[in-house]
Formats: structure tokens, sequence, C-alpha cells
């Protein structure tokens, strides 16, 4: 069920009957056909655990199962609109960054400390994102919020992609995360992005990355 863009605001999708779609709760900007919205108390296909992880890691973000016949056109906030298209590899992006994916896509949660180690943990607090991190794993289209436009940054292996950790937006691939530093802990007090912090991305897969360090 692909997305097509109308602006970089906006999508449109079509719904046809026996698949669904899930779209962050508000996202929903007009539509045409006989199309139904219901609250999601499952947290997609992650079932509850997923659901439970996401509200442990403050990323309870509501979502919508969209089912029928017809067409809906999602945005939120004005904020810029990418669509990711996903060929059976897994994509992690932050829950509140989530706009609409496909329903056939499964959903989880990952602890970003278990790629990151003790410094991944870090990366949660010093950035103001969360330790975890939603997945969504499959074949389907997924689009992402972010500020001020997205660009999509190759890894491959040997040649690793550093980051400011709040221009983050999601990664794809085989892909590994590590906060790096260049100051001591004593510096690192009220420092949460520039050149004090750097989101090192290695392995291969791609990054994206926007052009605003604003959080939604």
């Amino acid at each position: 069920m692909p997305f097509r863009e109308i602006n970089s605001k906006m999508v449109e999708a079509t719904v046809i009957p026996g698949q669904r779609m899930f779209s962050q709760r508000g996202a929903m900007l007009a539509y045409r056909g006989d199309v139904t919205f219901t609250p999601n108390t499952a947290g997609g296909q992650g079932g509850l655990m997923s659901m439970i992880g996401r509200r442990v890691a403050g990323e309870a973000t509501p979502l919508m199962t969209v089912e029928g016949n017809g067409t809906v056109m999602f945005g939120h906030g004005g904020h810029h609109i990418q669509v990711i298209a996903l060929t059976g590899d897994t994509l992690y992006v932050e829950a509140d960054r989530l706009l609409a994916f496909d329903g056939t896509l499964e959903q989880g949660t990952m602890f970003m400390g278990s790629q990151g180690g003790v410094m991944g943990m870090v990366r949660g607090q010093v950035s103001g994102q969360g330790l975890f991190t939603t997945t969504l794993r499959g074949h389907g289209s997924v689009a992402v919020m972010a500020h001020g436009g997205v660009v999509e940054l190759p890894i491959a292996p040997g040649r690793p992609v550093h980051v400011d950790p709040q221009a983050y937006v999601a990664h794809h691939g085989d892909v590994r995360n590590k906060l790096s530093t260049a100051l001591g802990w004593r510096d690192m007090v009220g420092r949460g992005s520039g050149e004090a912090f750097q989101l090192e991305l290695s392995g291969s897969g791609a990054v994206y990355v926007q052009a605003s360090e604003e959080k939604l």
C-alpha cells in the first residue's frame, strides 16, 4: 500500500478491503470513500508487549487503525514527510516520528542500549529521545515526520556515518549505533547536540537525517 506524495507535507494512501494500515492519531487530513478510523489498543502487529514497551519508554504514541475502501490524505503539524519503502528489512524509528505505515509490517520495540551499550543509554538521556526505538519489519511503506526536510545517507562497510543525535530520524539495514563524545563527563552536563555528541552508525544500510534539530 504505497504512499503517494502530494507535496512535502502531505501524502495520500489507497485503502482497499481486506487490508489495513496504522496512522498516528490526528494525522488524517481528509479522505474519500468508505473508510473507518478506530483507536488501536494493541500497539499494531507488535501486540500487547509492543504497547507495553512503548509505554515504558514514554513513547505511547496513540495509533489509529485505518480500514475500508477509499483514499486518505495524511499530514501532521506541518512537518516534512519522508516515505520509506521496506523490502523485508527492519526500520528503526522514534515512535513519535511515525505518521502512517502499512498494516503488513510487524511492529516491535528495541532498547537502544542493546546496540550502543551504556553509551546508547546516554544517547537517549542527553538527546531527549527515548531509550526505546520502534521497529517496523517486512514488506511495505512507512511515512515518517521530520523538521525542515530529510536526507538519506548511505552507510557502507568501513565508512560509518556520524550524526547529531537530535538530527537522527530513522535508519535501516545491518547497522550498529554508538554514541561518542569529544568531551569529558563533566563537560557533558547540559550539552545535548552539536560537536559534543556524535551518533556513529556503522555497517551496511542507510540513515535518515533531518535538517533541524527540533524535537517533535
